[in-house]
């Protein structure tokens, strides 16, 4: 029987001593811990002049989709499969958590995280809340979505239905295209 293995992510991690830069692939990234995190996402949700989780979710779909589609487009990553294979593999290695996508059309699909960075840092600071909180994780999705079918960003709007953040043992994000 013919098995088929699943796309490897390479990274190529350099840190930039003179200007105490950290680069993943030539993209320049921010460590991070949960807890700073689960703060600026609690500055987003108590911002009333605008919609302050919307501009969250579109700036790590903005940042996500630029780093996704110059790796495929770098490492010549075109088949759907290995497009998802490689977006999974880069959520996990940033510390976004374990993301899984269920399924992936080109009009809807689903995606399953069974580990959110941000909720983590959520439930540790304040614990459990009746609503979801991983705007960065929608962000995330809705530009591996465009990255995986060659679409700009804001083709794809992620919602979160099941949240880790309020008690489901996992969180479910429904994707739909605009």
């Amino acid at each position: 029987m013919a098995t088929k293995k699943a796309a490897k992510l390479v990274l190529d991690h350099k840190f930039d001593a003179e200007t105490c830069r950290h680069y993943l692939n030539k993209q320049l990234v921010v460590l991070h811990c949960h807890h700073y995190a689960s703060l600026y996402t609690q500055l987003a949700m108590d911002c009333s002049m605008l919609d302050a989780k919307q501009l969250l979710a579109e700036c790590s779909e903005d940042t996500f989709l630029e780093v996704l589609t110059a790796y495929f487009r770098e490492k010549n990553v075109t088949s759907l499969e290995d497009r998802i294979a490689i977006g999974e593999q880069y959520f996990a290695s940033t510390g976004l958590g374990k993301l899984t996508v269920q399924c992936a059309g080109a009009d809807s699909g689903e995606v399953r995280l069974d580990f959110s960075h941000v909720d983590q840092g959520w439930i540790r600071k304040w614990e459990k809340t009746d609503q979801p909180v991983n705007f960065i994780g929608l962000g995330y999705v809705s530009a591996l979505f465009a990255a995986v079918f060659d679409l700009p960003a804001r083709s794809f709007r992620a919602r979160e239905t099941e949240s880790i953040v309020m008690g489901c043992d996992h969180s479910t994000l429904e994707v739909v295209r605009n």
